[in-house]
Formats: C-alpha cells, structure tokens, sequence
C-alpha cells in the first residue's frame, strides 16, 4: 500500500524539487510527514503569503517552479495575493492546499469553502483531487501546465480525507516525464524578414522580458547581442540576462527612447525586437510608450494571442525565445549588419548619466539622500550576489543603481505591484543560492508586511541582509499626495520612526542602525560578514521624492482631459 503523501512527495521529487516553502496545518501532516522522509527541506514560513512569494521568488531566481504548501481555508485565502503576484508575472510556482474532507461537503465543515474557485482567476491550472490515487498524475498535470506555454502559477487543492486513504500499487498509472523537447519555432521565412529589419537597422535594440529568462535563454542572447552588437534592455524579470557592465546589457527599456542616446547616434531605437517581453506598463504604452513611434517591431512570443498587444508588429515570431534565437543566429550567418558603435556609445552615456543624476544630492551626510544608499548596496554587491528591491520609491532608486550581470540577480516588483515581497524573495533566492550574497532593499512600509519572516530565517539559518529604507512614510503616496493637493494634505500615508532593526534583533538576526551616509557601507560590510540574517535600519530623508513618483501624481492637461495615470483613469475637465 502507497501512503498519498508518500505519492505526492515523490511526484515533487521526480521533478527536482528538493525544498518546499510551507505553513504548518492538520490538512497537511501527511505530505510534511513524507517530505521529511524523503529529504525534501521545508522552510515553514510566519505567514502563508510569505511561503508563496518565497515560492515565486524562487522560481524568479532560478527560472524553475518554486512550491508553496498551504493549509486549508485561511491558509489559502492568505497565499492568494503570492499566487497573484506570480500570475501577474508569468512565473511558475506551484501551490497545495489542503482541503475539508470530501465527506462533509455541504455540512458546513471546518475551512470547508470552494478554493478552487477562489484561485482559478490567478492560475493558469487550479483542481481538486479526488482520488488518492490520482495524485501523481495530477501533479505532473499541474507542473506541464506551470511550465510550458507563457508559464504561470497552478494550484492543487487536496481533500484531507483523501490524503489519509492509502492506495493499493497495482491501482497507480505508470506516468512518464514531460518530453521538455517539444518547443515551438517560428518558420524560416518569418525569421529571414526579422534579419532583413535588422540587417538594415541603424539603431536596433532587443526589449528582453521573463521568456528570456524562462526559456533558459541566457547565453544565447548574449551570443546574439555579440554577433549583431545589438543592445539588450530587460525588465526585472531578466536583468543582468546580458551583463550590465558591458556596453550591451541594460536595466531599462526606456533607454530606447533616451535623447542623449538619439542625439548621439542620429535618432531614438529604429528597430526594436521584443524578446519575451508583453507590452504593458514596463514598455510603456500610446504616448508614454519606451518603443518609439517610428520603430520595427519584431514580436518574439510563445503565445500567440500576446503578439501586437497595444500596438501593430512588423513580424511576429511565435515560438520558444531560446530555440527562435538558435535559429536566427544559424539564419544570420553570412549576413553583413551595421556598425552601431555610436549608438551603442550614446546609450551607454545614457546608463552613465542616469546613474550620476542624484550624485551632488546623494553627497551630503544627514539627511541620508535614497540614492545614495542605493548606491552603496550596489557597489559593495558589484554585480557579486543578488539584490532583492521591494517598495514603491525604494524599488525605483535601486533599478537606477543596480549592476547586474545574470538573469536571476535582480528581483523586483511587476504588474501587481505586490509590496512585501522583499524578505520572502531575499530568503528564496538564498535558499536557492546558498552561496550568493543577497541583500534585500526594502522600503518601511513594506518592512512592515512579512518582518515576521526575520523568525524564519534565523530559524532556518538563512543569513540574508534586509537593508529598510526609512522615511518614516509610504514615500510614494505621500509625496504624490504632496504633489496633487499639497504640503499640508498627507492622509494616510505617514509612518512612525520605528526600530525594525530591533524588531529583527528580536527574532534573532543581526542589527545595524545608520543615521549617515557614512555609516552605510561599514554597517552593510558587518552585517554580511555577520554570518546571520541581519536588519539594517537607515533612516533617510521623508521629503526626498523619486521623480517618478511627481511625474505620476501631477496630470498632464491634454484636449480637455486630465490624465490620471496612477490611478489609471481619466476625468474630464475643461481646457485650460
């Protein structure tokens, strides 16, 4: 007889999963039970919102799925806002739930609710399983549909009856691993007219999103960048995927619009090639769009229905980033493609000057300038470890600092723009990268949301650095709040001088507490040669806004309407 837990654990195990990230409950006693018999670490968490980001962040650092396990009821309405985070993304993860017995539905059980329902809008894949038996074969389900197409999160939600009814063996199917070869290709005549495009492109760039990342296409893109000199700008999801201290990898797609790099080189990006990157808010769209107006656009996708999102494409190249890049590098030899030195040279002025811009600000001691610290993490990181960037402002001064140099380096927000994932990322990614240094920039409103998570590293011996950023407020509403209406019209939006060092020190980690820009550097250098999870308080400047957060607060005035874009609508008003 096979014990359903057993099933369960050893499907995980058949696929590499060697750690799961989890929330203890009476639903779920069988599965931790086998994971501790076949060696499968847990990483039992403070809050099941946090095993969920950690399971996402884990796949975002590793490009493999990332496993939460969550009890039933208000274990799974808590990993909800994680799963989210993930869809929104496109990044694979897979969640268990446990679940009320099958033989009390309908009598108003215990946590008994339908929570396939609840997660079935942000999942790619959400079932009940119904018979022990059937338990391997629907988490290899869950882990095709996690893993191939545009990937995403799945959930499986398990009836604990269920996983207390052993199964006789001769009752198991026989299953079989996923073929990972069959990907998709985009026909040779599609590929030849990309290269037409950027044989005769005077200004290309590459826009690589998580498919880069996804696809595990890092050195083919760095190939191909190599063998056209086509610069590459990506988003959180594949920073570093080509290294950002070299004149072809950069950490923004709004460096193809960027004027010093146009004037330089004769006009902004005239062809732009979308490597597994949707268009969407990080590329900007209508007016504010990073992809100038009179460029190609060559679309690289694996779902069909994502290529010409917003805007028409001049070729769409539907397949697998990795096995498309083989195939137009194979294509391309023998071509002869332009010179784009002096395009390349302004973006990289660009890159120089965006980093510089706050350095005179950043100079003073007291109070300490964000930018500064930003910039301190990212020179004693030096491209060596993982940063982890969570808040709204605090996210926005580390993306200007941050040298990357691997895809999977550099975790951030995405489209849900989820505060709080900072620690939970920071305690994934070190799991993962036992050893890699990681450090975790976080701003105080989110220190806030998972510091519990300081219990779980000590606990676990996870020696990460959150370093928190604070203003003392949620600096991007209070600044845009200051912007729109005013000085003396902040509601809602101020914190308390809070010593979350001390709050850390409690749990057990280590504590730094930084009053100057001075301080910065040797506190982070103990803090990471403490050995231990350590919480480093810096107390920076509260009226110290990122220009982003004003551009977003303060509408432009257009044909008679106001544009509200952070808030995403419009409101008429007369033209002024």
């Amino acid at each position: 007889m096979a014990e359903p837990g057993d099933l369960l654990v050893r499907a995980l195990v058949q696929h590499g999963v060697a750690e799961v990230f989890a929330l203890s409950g009476g639903h779920l006693d069988p599965i931790f039970q086998a994971c501790a018999a076949h060696g499968v670490r847990i990483i039992d968490t403070r809050h099941e919102a946090a095993a969920a980001h950690m399971a996402d962040g884990y796949a975002r650092t590793t490009g493999r799925p990332g496993v939460a396990l969550v009890t039933a009821g208000p274990g799974v309405t808590n990993a909800i806002t994680g799963v989210a985070n993930a869809y929104m993304d496109a990044i694979p993860m897979i969640c268990i739930g446990g679940r009320s017995p099958l033989r009390d539905d309908d009598r108003l059980p215990l946590q008994g609710m339908d929570q396939v329902a609840l997660m079935a809008p942000v999942t790619k894949f959400a079932r009940t399983v119904l018979q022990p038996e059937r338990i391997p074969e629907y988490l290899h389900m869950a882990w095709r549909h996690a893993t191939t197409g545009r990937p995403g999160p799945v959930f499986l939600d398990i009836p604990v009856d269920v996983l207390f009814t052993p199964v006789r063996d001769e009752d198991l199917a026989n299953l079989g691993h996923l073929d990972e070869g069959r990907l998709s290709v985009p026909p040779v005549a599609a590929i030849d007219q990309a290269l037409d495009l950027l044989e005769a492109a005077e200004r290309p760039v590459v826009f690589a999103g998580g498919g880069a990342m996804f696809s595990g296409a890092q050195e083919e893109v760095r190939q191909f960048a190599a063998m056209l000199q086509i610069p590459v700008l990506a988003n959180a999801k594949a920073r570093g995927v080509v290294p950002e201290w070299s004149e072809l990898g950069y950490g923004s797609f709004a460096y193809a619009a960027s004027p010093i790099a146009a004037q330089a080189a004769g006009g902004p990006a005239d062809v732009v090639v979308l490597l597994g990157a949707r268009v969407g808010m990080f590329t900007g769209t209508g007016p504010r769009s990073f992809i100038p107006a009179g460029a190609k656009v060559i679309q690289v996708d694996i779902e069909p229905e994502e290529i010409g999102r917003a805007r028409d494409v001049d070729v769409a190249l539907v397949g697998d980033v990795r096995e498309t890049l083989l195939l137009m590098m194979d294509r391309a030899l023998g071509r002869r493609f332009k010179d784009h030195t002096a395009w390349v040279k302004g973006l990289a002025a660009t890159k120089q000057t965006m980093r510089q811009m706050h350095d005179a600000a950043a100079a003073r001691n007291q109070p300490i300038h964000q930018s500064r610290l930003a910039r301190e993490v990212a020179d004693v990181i030096a491209g060596d470890g993982i940063i982890v960037a969570d808040g709204g402002e605090t996210s926005l001064w580390m993306a200007e600092q941050a040298v990357v140099l691997n895809a999977g380096d550099f975790l951030s927000h995405g489209y849900l723009g989820c505060l709080g994932t900072g620690i939970p990322f920071a305690i994934a990614a070190k799991v993962a990268h036992p050893d890699k240094r990681v450090v975790a920039i976080i701003g105080d409103g989110s220190a806030g949301l998972n510091i519990a998570e300081f219990d779980t590293a000590v606990r676990h011996n996870i020696p990460v650095v959150v370093i928190v950023n604070n203003d003392q407020g949620w600096g991007m509403i209070r600044h845009g709040q200051r912007a729109r209406y005013g000085n003396d019209h902040v509601v809602g939006a101020e914190l308390g001088a809070t010593r979350y060092d001390v709050v850390a020190e409690g749990f057990g980690a280590h504590r730094e507490f930084v009053t100057e820009a001075s301080q910065i550097r040797p506190a982070l250098e103990r803090a990471l040669a403490s050995g231990k999870p350590a919480c480093i308080n810096v107390i920076t400047d509260p009226d110290q806004p990122h220009p982003t957060s004003i551009a977003m607060a303060k509408p432009a005035v257009t044909e008679g309407e106001v544009d509200l874009p952070y808030y995403g609508r419009k409101k008429l008003v007369p033209t002024p």
